[in-house]
């Protein structure tokens, strides 16, 4: 159950079960409907686990059984069929979760399945004229119930005190539970709250591992300030300097055979985690499509962070934004892409005042970030010596895109227009890669230019005239003469 992985061998086999097998004409149990009848049974437990705990609290004479007395179903009765596709029993049976975990599970599951499960929570406590406060809880501006610490103490112990301490232990941050991000102790921001009093949840990914028995991605917003980046291009339309691309293949390496040098080798234990990669040099040179095709080659999502949403003049809030992206990172295979990464990870400045004291800290707080994520993070910058030193020694490549040399920009025009492109006879490419120093973007740009320019013309052939305009429109974009 130690391995960081444990959830995401889960997931992978819950998902080879969505898939067709090759019985034909056979009718698929679908996960979603495996899962819906696991939850119906572990549901209607986990109602006769409240109704003895309030019979019991109210009434200590009750015949009521003890809640600890009352044991979780064995999904044994649902059949092989649906045991076997539901990611719910696979789950639970391979974490053997207690008790006291399942009943942790379904307070968090219960908002998003049974919410009026939980409707008794809200009984008033005549006396006082309030709520229970031994219920624990918060409340939703429209009234719904968010279980807390406190309410799993409630419904496992009541007022026993004993149970309370042991409570606690579920809620550690090194139990499995949070350890694998299954489910997270949501403090309000800016409060600091005991373990017991912070809202207890399940997180997003796992509520859809455990209902619709798949992940969905991310959805891009202030809760998660990174957009999923894909490309149509492959490494045969990507033109580097022999260098960079040879530098490129090493990483590529990494990320294919990585795991195996960290478990089958055995290296895990003199390796940290993860891989820090910069990219560097002038814009347009292929820096973020090459962080593209390794995720296409590798299977791997790209996502690259909005620097836009997390960056903020307020104190703690850039931190707590790409903490949002890293704690979804984590475990999950994912390649994050920081483009102009010197508003985060810029220089340190000399600490003249509280607000120099302050950005200071969140480059630190950046710095333990990246050096403990366990994926591969890949920051982009024009310049190399605009980054911290500290980020810079932590890396474990530095790799160059500088601008392409003459024979480079001579391939990068001759792949980059389509085959229904028509040339005059004054048009030489062999010169137009000599004479102007531009980049691969800069490059895409006059031909996008002249192909829209020969379009609109009823696919007129491409001038020489039409080449030269697009270029002395791109140099002036780059404060050159034309």
């Amino acid at each position: 159950m130690d391995g960081s992985r444990d959830s995401d061998r889960v997931v992978s086999r819950a998902e080879r079960r969505a898939e067709p097998e090759p019985e034909a004409g056979a009718q698929q149990l679908e996960p979603m409907d495996a899962n819906a009848r696991a939850l119906e049974l572990e549901l209607e437990w986990f109602a006769r686990v409240l109704d003895a705990r309030f019979k019991r609290y109210f009434d200590p004479q009750s015949d009521a059984p003890e809640v600890l007395e009352l044991s979780p179903p064995d999904f044994s009765a649902l059949g092989e069929e649906v045991a076997r596709r539901s990611s719910y029993v696979e789950f639970a049976r391979h974490y053997r979760l207690a008790l006291s975990e399942r009943v942790l599970l379904m307070l968090t599951l219960a908002p998003h399945l049974r919410p009026e499960l939980l409707d008794v929570f809200g009984t008033r406590n005549k006396t006082f004229d309030h709520r229970f406060t031994e219920f624990g809880g918060a409340r939703k501006p429209g009234g719904e119930f968010i279980p807390t610490g406190e309410t799993l103490a409630f419904i496992l112990g009541g007022r026993e005190l004993d149970i309370r301490f042991r409570v606690r232990g579920l809620l550690d941050p090194e139990h499995v539970l949070l350890r694998h991000g299954v489910i997270k102790v949501d403090a309000p921001a800016g409060e600091r709250l005991g373990p017991l009093k912070a809202p207890v949840r399940i997180t997003e990914e796992f509520l859809d591992i455990l209902t619709l028995g798949r992940r969905t991605p991310p959805r891009f917003g202030p809760g998660f300030p990174a957009r999923r980046v894909e490309t149509r291009l492959d490494w045969e339309d990507l033109v580097l300097h022999p260098g960079t691309r040879a530098q490129v293949e090493e990483l590529l390496a990494w990320i294919e055979h990585g795991g195996a040098l960290l478990e089958r080798w055995g290296m895990a234990r003199s390796l940290r985690p993860g891989y820090r990669c910069l990219f560097y040099g002038p814009p347009g040179t292929g820096k973020t499509i090459t962080a593209t095709l390794l995720g296409k080659t590798t299977g791997r999502p790209v996502y690259k962070v909005d620097l836009s949403r997390v960056v903020s003049k307020y104190i703690g809030e850039t931190e707590k934004n790409l903490a949002r992206v890293f704690d979804q990172a984590e475990r999950r295979d994912w390649i994050l892409f920081f483009d102009e990464a010197d508003a985060l990870f810029g220089r340190r400045a000399e600490t003249k005042d509280a607000h120099d004291r302050y950005a200071n800290q969140e480059v630190a707080f950046l710095l333990q970030r990246i050096e403990s994520f366990d994926g591969l993070a890949i920051l982009a910058s024009n310049l190399r010596d605009n980054l911290d030193a500290a980020f810079a020694r932590r890396f474990e490549s530095l790799i160059y895109f500088p601008m392409p040399r003459p024979e480079e920009r001579l391939e990068l025009w001759r792949r980059g227009f389509s085959p229904r492109a028509r040339f005059a006879d004054d048009v030489n490419l062999e010169r137009l890669a000599r004479e102007h120093t531009l980049a691969g973007g800069g490059i895409s740009n006059v031909i996008r230019f002249v192909s829209l320019r020969s379009i609109r013309d009823g696919e007129r052939p491409i001038t020489r005239y039409d080449l030269q305009m697009g270029v002395r429109r791109e140099l002036n974009k780059e404060g050159k003469a034309g």
